[in-house]
């Protein structure tokens, strides 16, 4: 009877160890969208920086909160209609800590040099795992 019980105690353990984790292939599948980001960005590309963004996103700014892809897509337009109100962006300092296995936070701060200012900030991103590959779901710029 107690080896029962012990055998019965172990499948969770045993399911734990077994469950899907965060990788450094997450890891490096993530830097890589947020190399993506920046390149998209730097050609003036709204589009292709958007990529990275679910169609859920919600980006959080210091004075807004907008949700969905296409609103917060035209956001984007709205504030940077050309070329030269882009400017460079430059994502630094990132970290990228796994939330489970379909899950992660991506820390770091921004610039984006224009030749009339240089803006900077920091930002917090929630990724998800989504068929298409990693997207990111919510966004916290400051």
């Amino acid at each position: 009877m107690s080896f029962k019980l012990f055998a019965i105690s172990l499948v969770p353990i045993v399911v734990a160890c077994t469950s899907p984790v965060f990788t450094s292939a997450d890891n490096a599948a993530i830097r890589f969208g947020m190399q993506q980001q920046e390149e998209a960005w730097n050609r003036g590309d709204i589009p292709g920086f958007m990529a990275a963004y679910a169609d859920s996103i919600c980006f959080i700014g210091m004075a807004v909160r907008t949700c969905g892809k296409a609103l917060v897509t035209a956001r984007y337009e709205k504030r940077y209609p050309d070329r030269e109100s882009m400017g460079r962006l430059d994502f630094d300092q990132v970290e990228i800590l796994g939330a489970g296995a379909d899950h992660a936070w991506c820390t770091g701060t921004w610039r984006l040099l224009r030749t009339s200012d240089t803006l900077s900030g920091g930002f917090s991103l929630f990724w998800m795992r989504t068929p298409e590959g990693w997207r990111i779901l919510r966004d916290h710029t400051y």
